[in-house]
Protein backbone atom coordinates (compact mmCIF):
# COMPACT_ATOMS: atom_id res chain seq x y z
CA UNK A 1 0.00 0.00 0.00
CA UNK A 2 1.30 3.16 -1.21
CA UNK A 3 1.97 6.13 1.16
CA UNK A 4 -1.02 8.28 1.50
CA UNK A 5 -1.30 11.43 0.10
CA UNK A 6 -3.60 14.53 -0.31
CA UNK A 7 -3.91 15.43 -3.35
CA UNK A 8 -4.89 19.05 -4.22
CA UNK A 9 -7.52 19.90 -6.94
CA UNK A 10 -5.43 21.76 -9.30
CA UNK A 11 -6.97 24.41 -11.86
CA UNK A 12 -5.92 21.88 -14.70
CA UNK A 13 -8.54 19.05 -13.00
CA UNK A 14 -11.35 21.84 -12.96
CA UNK A 15 -10.71 22.96 -16.47
CA UNK A 16 -11.30 19.07 -17.53
CA UNK A 17 -14.54 18.79 -15.70
CA UNK A 18 -15.59 22.06 -17.63
CA UNK A 19 -14.98 20.42 -21.33
CA UNK A 20 -18.09 18.67 -21.12
CA UNK A 21 -20.02 20.92 -20.65
CA UNK A 22 -18.85 23.49 -22.99
CA UNK A 23 -18.51 20.95 -25.40
CA UNK A 24 -22.20 20.05 -25.07
CA UNK A 25 -23.19 23.94 -24.54
CA UNK A 26 -21.59 24.73 -27.94
CA UNK A 27 -24.00 21.75 -29.45
CA UNK A 28 -26.30 23.52 -28.40
CA UNK A 29 -25.70 26.75 -29.91
CA UNK A 30 -25.08 24.94 -33.29
CA UNK A 31 -28.34 23.44 -33.36
CA UNK A 32 -30.02 26.92 -32.86
CA UNK A 33 -31.54 27.99 -35.93
CA UNK A 34 -30.35 31.35 -37.13
CA UNK A 35 -27.05 30.93 -35.10
CA UNK A 36 -24.95 28.21 -37.17
CA UNK A 37 -24.35 26.49 -40.67
CA UNK A 38 -26.45 27.33 -43.71
CA UNK A 39 -29.47 29.28 -41.37
CA UNK A 40 -26.70 31.69 -40.54
CA UNK A 41 -23.08 30.49 -39.31
CA UNK A 42 -21.24 32.82 -36.20
CA UNK A 43 -18.54 35.25 -37.25
CA UNK A 44 -14.92 33.85 -36.98
CA UNK A 45 -14.58 35.52 -34.04
CA UNK A 46 -17.46 34.35 -32.12
CA UNK A 47 -16.69 31.00 -33.05
CA UNK A 48 -12.34 31.28 -32.13
CA UNK A 49 -14.22 33.22 -28.64
CA UNK A 50 -16.47 30.54 -27.96
CA UNK A 51 -18.93 30.53 -25.25
CA UNK A 52 -17.85 29.75 -21.68
CA UNK A 53 -20.72 28.34 -19.14
CA UNK A 54 -21.08 29.85 -16.30
CA UNK A 55 -20.43 28.54 -13.12
CA UNK A 56 -23.92 28.43 -11.64
CA UNK A 57 -24.76 26.02 -14.89
CA UNK A 58 -22.33 23.89 -14.15
CA UNK A 59 -22.66 23.29 -10.43
CA UNK A 60 -26.82 22.69 -11.33
CA UNK A 61 -25.53 20.02 -13.87
CA UNK A 62 -22.71 18.01 -12.15
CA UNK A 63 -25.11 17.74 -8.69
CA UNK A 64 -21.95 19.18 -6.58
CA UNK A 65 -20.27 22.08 -5.46
CA UNK A 66 -17.08 22.74 -6.96
CA UNK A 67 -14.23 20.92 -5.07
CA UNK A 68 -12.44 22.97 -2.22
CA UNK A 69 -8.91 23.28 -2.58
CA UNK A 70 -6.19 21.66 -1.25
CA UNK A 71 -5.55 23.78 1.72
CA UNK A 72 -8.44 22.13 2.74
CA UNK A 73 -6.81 18.27 3.22
CA UNK A 74 -4.29 19.75 5.68
CA UNK A 75 -7.48 21.47 7.44
CA UNK A 76 -8.64 18.34 8.76
CA UNK A 77 -4.97 16.44 9.04
CA UNK A 78 -4.35 18.94 11.50
CA UNK A 79 -8.21 18.62 13.23
CA UNK A 80 -7.53 15.15 12.84
CA UNK A 81 -4.13 15.67 14.62
CA UNK A 82 -5.07 17.56 17.46
CA UNK A 83 -8.24 15.41 18.07
CA UNK A 84 -5.83 12.22 18.22
CA UNK A 85 -3.72 14.54 21.15
CA UNK A 86 -6.71 15.02 22.94
CA UNK A 87 -7.59 11.38 23.33
CA UNK A 88 -3.86 10.44 23.95
CA UNK A 89 -3.90 13.58 26.79
CA UNK A 90 -7.45 12.31 28.28
CA UNK A 91 -6.95 8.86 27.83
CA UNK A 92 -9.86 7.93 25.81
CA UNK A 93 -8.23 5.15 24.13
CA UNK A 94 -8.22 1.56 24.22
CA UNK A 95 -5.54 -1.33 24.28
CA UNK A 96 -6.16 -4.96 24.62
CA UNK A 97 -4.61 -7.30 27.31
CA UNK A 98 -1.45 -7.43 25.46
CA UNK A 99 -0.82 -3.69 25.54
CA UNK A 100 -1.64 -3.69 21.75
CA UNK A 101 -2.61 -0.13 20.97
CA UNK A 102 -4.36 -0.04 17.67
CA UNK A 103 -4.90 3.94 17.07
CA UNK A 104 -1.29 4.31 18.05
CA UNK A 105 0.35 1.64 15.89
CA UNK A 106 -1.85 3.04 12.81
CA UNK A 107 -1.09 6.56 12.86
CA UNK A 108 2.14 6.94 14.30
CA UNK A 109 3.78 3.94 14.72
CA UNK A 110 3.64 2.88 11.08
CA UNK A 111 3.99 6.52 9.58
CA UNK A 112 7.66 6.43 11.59
CA UNK A 113 8.43 2.84 9.91
CA UNK A 114 7.30 3.59 6.42
CA UNK A 115 9.48 5.74 4.89
CA UNK A 116 11.96 3.09 5.97
CA UNK A 117 10.26 0.41 4.56
CA UNK A 118 9.21 2.30 1.62
CA UNK A 119 12.11 4.50 0.12
CA UNK A 120 14.84 3.12 1.90
CA UNK A 121 14.63 -0.74 1.62
CA UNK A 122 12.19 -0.54 -1.01
CA UNK A 123 10.18 -3.88 0.00
CA UNK A 124 8.76 -5.81 -2.15
CA UNK A 125 5.71 -8.33 -0.91
CA UNK A 126 4.61 -11.53 -2.73
CA UNK A 127 1.94 -13.68 -1.75
CA UNK A 128 0.06 -11.21 0.55
CA UNK A 129 -3.06 -13.35 -0.45
CA UNK A 130 -1.85 -16.54 1.51
CA UNK A 131 -2.61 -14.48 4.65
CA UNK A 132 -6.43 -15.57 5.24
CA UNK A 133 -8.97 -12.51 5.19
CA UNK A 134 -10.15 -13.42 8.43
CA UNK A 135 -9.25 -15.84 11.63
CA UNK A 136 -6.30 -16.46 13.10
CA UNK A 137 -3.43 -17.28 11.16
CA UNK A 138 0.87 -18.34 12.85
CA UNK A 139 3.48 -16.90 9.73
CA UNK A 140 6.91 -18.48 10.43
CA UNK A 141 9.61 -16.55 9.33
CA UNK A 142 13.55 -16.32 8.74
CA UNK A 143 15.24 -14.45 11.12
CA UNK A 144 18.78 -12.30 10.53
CA UNK A 145 19.94 -8.76 10.15
CA UNK A 146 22.29 -8.59 13.41
CA UNK A 147 19.35 -5.74 14.50
CA UNK A 148 15.67 -7.49 14.47
CA UNK A 149 14.69 -4.72 11.78
CA UNK A 150 13.10 -7.37 9.63
CA UNK A 151 9.90 -8.01 11.97
CA UNK A 152 9.29 -4.78 12.00
CA UNK A 153 9.56 -4.70 8.20
CA UNK A 154 7.31 -7.74 7.96
CA UNK A 155 4.46 -5.92 10.01
CA UNK A 156 4.77 -3.01 7.96
CA UNK A 157 4.36 -5.07 4.72
CA UNK A 158 1.13 -7.14 6.61
CA UNK A 159 -0.49 -3.90 7.68
CA UNK A 160 0.12 -1.70 4.30
CA UNK A 161 -0.40 -4.85 1.55
CA UNK A 162 -3.03 -7.07 3.09
CA UNK A 163 -6.64 -6.02 0.96
CA UNK A 164 -8.43 -6.98 4.67
CA UNK A 165 -6.18 -4.86 6.56
CA UNK A 166 -5.01 -7.24 8.78
CA UNK A 167 -2.17 -6.84 11.85
CA UNK A 168 0.53 -8.76 12.56
CA UNK A 169 1.66 -9.48 16.14
CA UNK A 170 4.88 -10.61 16.61
CA UNK A 171 6.07 -12.66 19.72
CA UNK A 172 9.01 -11.46 20.67
CA UNK A 173 12.28 -12.55 22.74
CA UNK A 174 12.61 -11.56 26.68
CA UNK A 175 15.87 -8.98 25.70
CA UNK A 176 12.78 -6.82 23.68
CA UNK A 177 10.66 -6.60 27.38
CA UNK A 178 14.05 -5.65 29.62
CA UNK A 179 14.96 -3.09 27.26
CA UNK A 180 13.45 0.92 28.85
CA UNK A 181 11.77 2.39 26.04
CA UNK A 182 11.77 -0.65 23.55
CA UNK A 183 9.62 -2.57 25.75
CA UNK A 184 6.85 0.01 25.33
CA UNK A 185 6.98 0.13 21.79
CA UNK A 186 6.77 -3.07 21.38
CA UNK A 187 3.91 -3.75 23.61
CA UNK A 188 1.78 -0.86 22.11
CA UNK A 189 3.04 -2.22 18.11
CA UNK A 190 1.29 -5.66 19.24
CA UNK A 191 4.08 -7.40 20.10
CA UNK A 192 4.05 -10.17 23.10
CA UNK A 193 5.97 -12.57 25.10
CA UNK A 194 7.22 -15.46 22.89
CA UNK A 195 5.67 -17.98 25.20
CA UNK A 196 2.84 -20.70 24.04
CA UNK A 197 0.33 -19.41 26.26
CA UNK A 198 0.16 -16.01 24.89
CA UNK A 199 0.44 -17.06 21.35
CA UNK A 200 -2.51 -19.52 21.82
CA UNK A 201 -4.75 -16.60 23.41
CA UNK A 202 -4.08 -14.69 20.48
CA UNK A 203 -4.39 -17.38 17.50
CA UNK A 204 -7.58 -18.41 19.33
CA UNK A 205 -8.89 -14.82 19.23
CA UNK A 206 -8.36 -14.77 15.71
CA UNK A 207 -5.16 -12.52 15.34
CA UNK A 208 -2.55 -12.89 12.62
CA UNK A 209 0.88 -14.03 15.02
CA UNK A 210 4.75 -13.84 13.80
CA UNK A 211 7.31 -15.89 14.89
CA UNK A 212 10.75 -15.84 13.71
CA UNK A 213 11.91 -19.29 15.65
CA UNK A 214 15.63 -19.02 14.99
CA UNK A 215 15.59 -16.40 17.57
CA UNK A 216 19.34 -14.85 18.35
CA UNK A 217 20.55 -18.06 16.33
CA UNK A 218 19.65 -16.51 13.02
CA UNK A 219 19.74 -12.76 13.53
CA UNK A 220 23.32 -13.25 14.98
CA UNK A 221 24.94 -15.65 12.63
CA UNK A 222 28.20 -14.86 10.93
CA UNK A 223 27.98 -12.92 7.50
CA UNK A 224 29.17 -16.01 5.88
CA UNK A 225 25.94 -18.10 7.19
CA UNK A 226 23.32 -15.79 5.21
CA UNK A 227 20.16 -17.21 4.01
CA UNK A 228 21.19 -20.45 5.92
CA UNK A 229 18.64 -21.35 8.28
CA UNK A 230 19.36 -22.45 11.70
CA UNK A 231 17.92 -25.03 13.71
CA UNK A 232 13.87 -23.90 14.35
CA UNK A 233 13.74 -24.94 18.15
CA UNK A 234 12.10 -27.91 19.54
CA UNK A 235 8.72 -27.50 16.96
CA UNK A 236 7.18 -25.40 19.71
CA UNK A 237 5.48 -23.10 17.28
CA UNK A 238 4.13 -26.42 15.31
CA UNK A 239 2.26 -27.37 18.71
CA UNK A 240 0.96 -23.87 19.32
CA UNK A 241 -0.74 -23.96 15.44
CA UNK A 242 -2.16 -27.36 16.24
CA UNK A 243 -3.81 -26.57 19.33
CA UNK A 244 -5.45 -23.78 18.08
CA UNK A 245 -6.53 -24.78 14.78
CA UNK A 246 -5.09 -22.52 12.49
CA UNK A 247 -2.82 -22.47 9.24
CA UNK A 248 1.05 -21.98 9.49
CA UNK A 249 2.05 -19.55 7.04
CA UNK A 250 5.40 -19.72 5.80
CA UNK A 251 7.61 -16.23 4.92
CA UNK A 252 10.98 -15.52 3.54
CA UNK A 253 12.77 -12.32 3.89
CA UNK A 254 15.48 -11.86 1.49
CA UNK A 255 17.64 -8.64 2.15
CA UNK A 256 17.70 -8.52 5.44
CA UNK A 257 20.94 -10.26 5.70
CA UNK A 258 23.03 -7.58 4.09
CA UNK A 259 21.97 -4.25 6.38
CA UNK A 260 24.34 -5.22 9.45
CA UNK A 261 27.26 -7.66 7.89
CA UNK A 262 28.24 -9.43 10.54
CA UNK A 263 32.12 -10.31 10.29
CA UNK A 264 32.59 -10.63 14.14
CA UNK A 265 31.55 -11.67 17.48
CA UNK A 266 32.89 -9.57 20.76
CA UNK A 267 31.99 -12.59 22.60
CA UNK A 268 33.56 -11.16 26.16
CA UNK A 269 32.26 -8.24 26.03
CA UNK A 270 28.61 -9.61 25.24
CA UNK A 271 28.87 -11.35 28.49
CA UNK A 272 29.62 -8.89 30.22
CA UNK A 273 26.85 -6.67 28.82
CA UNK A 274 24.65 -9.65 29.29
CA UNK A 275 23.58 -9.70 25.53
CA UNK A 276 23.58 -12.63 22.96
CA UNK A 277 26.31 -11.13 20.99
CA UNK A 278 28.00 -7.76 20.18
CA UNK A 279 28.61 -7.58 16.41
CA UNK A 280 31.36 -6.35 14.72
CA UNK A 281 30.82 -4.88 11.00
CA UNK A 282 32.80 -3.04 8.31
CA UNK A 283 31.20 0.07 9.99
CA UNK A 284 30.75 -0.74 13.71
CA UNK A 285 31.82 -0.02 16.48
CA UNK A 286 34.60 1.71 14.02
CA UNK A 287 32.76 4.25 12.83
CA UNK A 288 30.61 4.96 16.35
CA UNK A 289 26.63 5.67 16.10
CA UNK A 290 27.21 6.03 12.42
CA UNK A 291 27.89 2.38 11.93
CA UNK A 292 24.53 1.71 12.99
CA UNK A 293 23.13 2.77 9.97
CA UNK A 294 21.55 -0.26 8.24
CA UNK A 295 23.20 -0.68 4.60
CA UNK A 296 20.05 0.20 1.89
CA UNK A 297 19.79 -3.12 0.78
CA UNK A 298 16.92 -3.83 -1.46
CA UNK A 299 14.18 -6.47 0.46
CA UNK A 300 11.64 -8.95 -0.69
CA UNK A 301 9.08 -10.54 1.69
CA UNK A 302 7.12 -13.56 -0.04
CA UNK A 303 4.55 -15.14 1.95
CA UNK A 304 4.33 -18.89 0.97
CA UNK A 305 1.39 -21.35 0.43
CA UNK A 306 -0.04 -21.99 4.05
CA UNK A 307 -0.07 -25.22 5.63
CA UNK A 308 -3.51 -26.06 7.05
CA UNK A 309 -3.61 -27.92 10.82
CA UNK A 310 -7.33 -27.99 11.60
CA UNK A 311 -7.31 -31.75 9.80
CA UNK A 312 -5.86 -32.64 12.46
CA UNK A 313 -7.04 -34.76 16.13
CA UNK A 314 -6.94 -32.20 18.92
CA UNK A 315 -4.15 -35.08 20.62
CA UNK A 316 -1.76 -34.28 17.33
CA UNK A 317 -0.16 -31.96 19.36
CA UNK A 318 1.34 -34.05 21.66
CA UNK A 319 2.78 -36.02 18.74
CA UNK A 320 6.77 -35.59 18.69
CA UNK A 321 6.85 -36.96 15.15
CA UNK A 322 4.16 -35.15 13.55
CA UNK A 323 5.31 -32.03 15.33
CA UNK A 324 9.14 -33.05 14.01
CA UNK A 325 7.16 -33.01 10.08
CA UNK A 326 5.29 -30.20 10.02
CA UNK A 327 8.29 -28.38 11.35
CA UNK A 328 10.81 -29.33 8.89
CA UNK A 329 8.54 -28.74 6.32
CA UNK A 330 7.63 -25.22 6.83
CA UNK A 331 11.85 -24.86 7.57
CA UNK A 332 12.18 -26.78 3.68
CA UNK A 333 9.78 -24.24 2.28
CA UNK A 334 11.27 -21.48 3.43
CA UNK A 335 14.54 -22.29 2.96
CA UNK A 336 13.45 -23.25 -0.64
CA UNK A 337 11.91 -19.83 -0.99
CA UNK A 338 15.08 -18.16 -0.06
CA UNK A 339 17.19 -19.98 -2.69
CA UNK A 340 14.57 -18.82 -5.27
CA UNK A 341 14.07 -15.00 -4.23
CA UNK A 342 18.47 -15.13 -4.26
CA UNK A 343 18.99 -16.45 -7.54
CA UNK A 344 15.75 -13.94 -8.50
CA UNK A 345 17.43 -10.78 -7.27
CA UNK A 346 19.59 -8.50 -9.71
CA UNK A 347 22.03 -7.42 -6.61
CA UNK A 348 21.91 -6.89 -3.34
CA UNK A 349 21.12 -3.32 -3.61
CA UNK A 350 18.84 -3.00 -6.55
Amino acid sequence: MADAKVIPFDDDRSRARRRPARAGQEAAVRALPGQHGPEGPLSAAAAAKGVEPSPEPQEAESGAPAPESGGGGWERRLAGGLAFLRRRVTGEYEVDEFGYDKELTDQVLMSLLRPLYAKYFRVEVKGIENIPAEGGALVVANHSGTLPLDGLMMQVAVHDNHPAGRHLRLLAADLVFMLPVVNELARKAGSTLACAEDAERLLQSGEIVGVMPEGFKGIGKPFGERYKLQRFGRGGFVSTALRAGVPIVPCSIVGAEEIYPMIGNAKTLARVLGIPYFPITPTFPWLGPLGMVPLPTKWTIQFGEPIATDGYAPEAAEDPMLMFNLTDQVREQIQHTLYKLLVQRRSVFF
